[in-house]
């Protein structure tokens, strides 16, 4: 029997300080099987980050437990099959001495090591991810150099050069713009073809329900996943009391977009 991707059951997390406790999660319980995509998306402070950081062990649960492939997460050792992009690739950057070549690179270290040095079939890795994600012609430029959108894309190249059967991805197209955000998801769907599990976290919901299969919304609650067929079809209302303010969906296009 092949078990889910990811299995969380009853998680629960809280920040704590002297002054106060602030929940973050509640409560959660979801399942991801393989192949699927599934949009997390939810309110800013809704827990989404807090959830990923629980998943990909950078925090350790108060209350409940996560499997990632049937294993407990403190037993899960094939991080490798993992790729992760942080919201936070963009900074990164600046004045960073490195270039494109050297940073997509570097996400082998996890199978490789830091001091192995890289052959001929990694060269080929380096390139057939550079040519996946339309930037082979950045190879040799220094990352400070260039666009959002790019050193993004930079940075999802990293993810996937070790071939990972898991993808998660936090706010991965802030700062690029409308067209590259096109050929982003053509990507993450020529991904999905490969029978990659996508896990991604957005606030562009407009665009990311007519790609991913699922979506979960989160606001510390669970408080739906399903299709996005079935996302689709909440009213504003619903949306509204979900996300804690008025929302309105307004179409253009083939496109929704949601906004408060």
């Amino acid at each position: 029997m092949e078990h889910p991707i990811f299995e969380i059951k009853n998680l629960s997390y809280t920040y704590k300080d002297k002054m106060e406790t602030t929940p973050a999660l509640r409560d959660i319980n979801l399942k991801i099987d393989k192949g699927d995509f599934v949009a997390l998306v939810g309110p800013n402070g809704s827990g989404k980050t807090t959830l990923i950081k629980l998943i990909l062990g950078v925090i350790k649960p108060q209350k409940g437990e996560i499997l990632i492939n049937g294993k407990s997460l403190k037993n899960f050792d094939a991080w490798q099959e993992v790729g992760y992009v942080s919201q936070k690739s963009n900074s990164f950057s600046k004045g960073f001495p490195a270039t494109v070549r050297e940073v997509v690179l570097s996400g082998l270290t996890k199978e490789k090591g830091l001091l192995r040095r890289f052959g001929k079939k990694d060269r080929k890795k380096l390139d057939d991810v550079l040519e996946l994600l339309n930037i082979s012609d950045l190879k040799e430029k220094n990352i400070s150099l260039l666009s959002g959108g790019q050193t993004q894309r930079v940075f999802i190249a990293r993810a996937l050069i070790s071939n990972p059967s898991i993808l998660v991805l936090d706010e991965p197209t802030v700062g690029i713009d409308a067209r590259h955000v096109k050929e982003f998801y053509d990507v993450l769907l020529t991904l999905k073809e490969k029978s990659v599990t996508i896990l991604l976290v957005t606030h562009d919901i407009g665009v990311v329900v007519d790609h991913a299969d699922e979506v979960a919304c989160l606001n510390e609650h669970l408080h739906f996943h399903g299709t996005n067929h079935e996302f689709k079809n909440l009213g504003e209302a619903e949306l509204s009391k979900i996300y804690g303010f008025p929302l309105q969906l307004v179409s253009h296009d083939h496109e929704r977009e949601c906004c408060s």
